[in-house]
């Protein structure tokens, strides 16, 4: 469904995102992880459109749309959320999932209504008619998400979704993804939250200083050396071997 080959981006001196190479096919929650800085929003940016790439090739369904507009990418089917969360505070809730609704539905009645449908399979059915400023930050985090789900995406970029999440919201919003990704929508999602990564995703790339180290089943790339050392620093994954070792 999404081939990304090659994938650099340069701002000035810094090499942001240096030849990062991933591909999904359809119907699975694939995460893309790694430490802060590492390069993940701006890859997510330049796959959705919003950066064009200095280097390499972005191919969606088979079609090269490494220079296609956000919008064209929209329209292919190609939804995205935001890492930080900026709601039309002034409009009720089911205002704001309408605006990814008119991405193809032209008439109001028929964007409300796939909003109001949105919002009941995310869990805003009785938040509808609230201002979208005085959600919790958990609802904020639903909206975000609804707003893409109502483009009809084939695939979906969550971008920390869970972040700001206490354990009980990350408990409550996981079947939530998992229902998504059930009705047919494939999902690529950066995530800190590793208890999320390990019960949603099926396959993992690790992204560090722009570089795609690892990339396999959660439970095999968190044991990797590379990525032990990608976020806690050169020689911990023999610390903590030695510990484990001493502690056995």
């Amino acid at each position: 469904m999404l081939a990304v080959d090659g994938v650099s981006k340069r701002f000035g001196g810094l090499m942001a995102v240096d030849s990062a190479t991933l591909s999904l096919q359809p119907g699975g929650i694939i995460g893309l992880i790694g430490p802060n800085g590492a390069g993940k929003t701006t890859l997510f940016s330049m796959i959705s459109g919003f950066i064009a790439p200095t280097d390499g090739r972005i191919r969606f369904e088979g079609t090269d749309i490494t220079a296609e507009e956000p919008h064209r990418r929209a329209e292919r089917g190609i939804g995205r959320t935001f890492q930080i969360v900026q709601p039309f505070a002034g409009l009720t809730v089911c205002e704001n999932i309408a605006v990814g609704a008119y991405l193809r539905h032209a008439k109001r009645a028929e964007a409300t209504a796939k909003a109001r449908e949105v919002a009941r399979r995310v869990g805003l059915g009785s938040e509808l008619d609230r201002p979208a400023g005085g959600l919790t930050v958990a609802g904020r985090k639903r909206l975000e998400l609804a707003r893409a789900l109502a483009t009809e995406p084939k695939l979906l970029l969550l971008d920390e979704v869970l972040a700001g999440l206490n354990p009980s919201e990350i408990r409550d919003i996981i079947p939530v993804i998992r229902g998504i990704r059930d009705e047919g929508v494939t999902i690529l999602m950066i995530e800190h939250v590793m208890q999320a990564v390990m019960n949603l995703c099926e396959r993992v790339y690790v992204l560090a200083q722009g570089r795609m180290i690892a990339e396999g089943p959660p439970t095999v790339v968190c044991a990797d050396t590379r990525v032990i050392e990608a976020y806690l620093g050169h020689g911990a994954a023999a610390r903590l071997k030695a510990e484990g070792a001493a502690h056995g």
